[in-house]
């Protein structure tokens, strides 16, 4: 592989599949270092595009503001090739002995997925995902996120929120800076609640930026199943989160007003 590190990946296999199954977690996940080649992090680092090259998607909800997404790349460019990797045979391969599911599959649609980039004020709510792939069918099972940020400070904000919120809990159990080269794996389900809320506090120019690929399985354990759904928010935040949330859904409003004027 080109990009993908997986002569350092195998041989910290074991302790990334620890980690990962940990049974004092209320859900599995796990974050590491070094997923990619740290040379071919700084190139994807250098050359990851701005807002304004090429289509992003970059519409407001109440509990998403000022994050974009692309999901469509040139041929043979670098993102293609990167993509292509996340979807590789070998390294679901991988995935399926840290997490022990087996038959894992990629998303070559990366719907919901691919290049997300943030700018100021943005925020995504505490959440689960939603849970069947809309075109395929197939159970969602698993995130992979790869940071791509030097030098980010915690003032930025912008950290990934891991949450337990089960039996009437309100418990942050892990909080990441987004960091160059840094992966994050957790195992998708009804309680696997994540999300950055806190609204980015960066300067001009700076943005936050990640890779995020999705897995999936044509079934899912029985005990696991549940009924179709979107992402389900959560408000973590109490009066401050309830604000944000009504200042977002006046955007989001406008955003549309506007769009339905140029049609």
């Amino acid at each position: 592989m080109k990009y993908i590190n997986f002569e350092s990946l195998n041989e910290r296999l074991e302790g990334i599949k620890a980690d990962f199954n940990d049974p004092k977690k209320p859900f599995r996940y796990v974050m590491f270092e070094n997923f990619f080649y740290p040379e071919k992090a700084n190139l994807i680092h250098d050359s990851y595009p701005t807002i304004k090259d090429g289509k992003w998607d970059g519409t407001t909800y109440l509990d998403q503001k000022n994050k974009f997404a692309k999901t469509s790349f040139e041929k043979g460019s670098i993102f293609d090739e990167v993509f292509a990797e996340m979807n590789s045979q070998e390294l679901t391969k991988w995935l399926e002995q840290v997490t022990g599911i087996e038959k894992i599959l990629g998303d070559a649609e990366l719907f919901g997925g691919g290049l997300h980039q943030s700018v100021k004020g943005a925020f995504l709510n505490v959440h689960v995902d939603y849970n069947i792939h809309p075109t395929t069918k197939y159970h969602r099972r698993m995130n992979v996120l790869v940071y791509m940020n030097k030098d980010w400070k915690d003032e930025y904000e912008g950290h990934l929120e891991l949450w337990n919120l089960a039996d009437g809990k309100m418990d942050m159990i892990g909080k990441y800076t987004p960091n160059i080269n840094r992966c994050v794996i957790f195992e998708t389900s009804e309680i696997s609640f994540h999300g950055h809320p806190k609204p980015l506090n960066t300067p001009e120019g700076i943005n936050r930026k990640s890779i995020a690929t999705y897995y999936y399985t044509v079934d899912r354990p029985a005990n696991e199943i549940a009924a179709e759904h979107n992402t389900i928010y959560v408000n973590t935040e109490g009066a401050t989160g309830s604000l944000k949330r009504f200042n977002s859904g006046v955007k989001a409003f406008l955003e549309r007003i506007n769009i339905g004027k140029e049609q």
